[in-house]
């Protein structure tokens, strides 16, 4: 497909590319639309930067691509349900969903895609990285994909859960759990998903296992599935498959969860850090 409407700038040989020419706050032409979609499943991730985005042209531009979600963990905003305020303040060490995940892998139907946009960033450091799982997949070598080609995984959302525990979100206002009851409710929830997906749309196969949310192979126990899933984590993210984007204000990011793991690097001790984020339901992965 030419682009006409828009100019793409990929960043790096593996996955992402810069999206210039076009005002997400502004009603988005058809043609526009479809030359946005056909970049994101090239290069399945996007960034727009320069972007003046209330967050309600946000949830619009997501709901282009489909429903969007409520996080089962953490509060929205009043009269904004569909958005989630990310916060690291300066006092604060940790940093939320930190580390190389998919995002909400634990669901039946795990979102579609993430939109990031970036509010306040620190002066240096808070960067993210992204992974391409479809280089991922391919480089395996044909014994590994015969072996994983047909297994499922059992993914839980017990990162939340050990986050809670820790005692993670108590002192930030800014990132708010759920009442006791949805909370409990959200913490038992258990799937099962392909460890190689077929992406619904492009028809390619990529990896589908994540640190932060799969537990073990279906049929496997947590010890024997250890090994070979500690293995497929470090492959899922060699710098051959990476890209590493630097944040100014004002950027909407756009990942596709479905073939893409991502990591919010925690470099920035004593900076403010705010995003925006809204997430596009996805399907059941096949």
């Amino acid at each position: 497909m030419a682009y006409q409407t828009i100019t793409v700038r990929p960043i790096s040989g593996a996955l992402g590319a810069e999206i210039e020419g076009i005002d997400i706050a502004r009603d988005i032409s058809q043609q526009a639309f479809a030359e946005i979609h056909q970049a994101f499943l090239e290069h399945s991730v996007l960034f727009f930067r320069n972007q003046n985005l209330p967050p309600e042209r946000q949830i619009a531009f997501a709901k282009r691509f489909g429903p969007v979600m409520q996080d089962p963990f953490m509060k929205a905003p009043d009269g904004l349900p569909e958005l989630m305020i990310v916060v690291k303040e300066k006092h604060e060490k940790q940093n939320f969903a930190e580390g190389w995940h998919s995002d909400n892998t634990y669901l039946d139907r795990p979102p579609l895609g993430s939109f990031l946009y970036s509010v306040e960033v620190p002066d240096y450091g808070g960067d993210t990285m992204f992974a391409s799982q479809y280089r991922a997949y391919e480089a395996l070598s044909p014994g590994m994909k015969k072996m994983l080609d047909g297994m499922k995984a059992i993914h839980t959302p017990r990162s939340y859960a050990e986050a809670i525990a820790s005692r993670q979100f108590v002192e930030n206002p800014g990132m708010e759990m759920r009442d006791d009851a949805v909370m409990e409710n959200a913490l038992k929830i258990v799937n099962e998903h392909p460890v190689v997906r077929t992406h619904p749309e492009t028809n390619r196969k990529a990896l589908y296992v994540n640190a932060a949310y799969t537990i073990r192979f279906k049929d496997w126990t947590e010890e024997e599935s250890k090994p070979v899933l500690d293995y497929l984590y470090a492959h899922c993210v060699r710098p051959e498959f990476t890209c590493r984007f630097r944040w100014t204000p004002g950027t909407l990011t756009f990942w596709d969860n479905r073939c893409v793991q991502h990591n919010p690097i925690n470099d920035y001790h004593g900076q403010r850090r705010v995003m925006h984020r809204v997430t596009a339901e996805g399907d059941r992965p096949f």
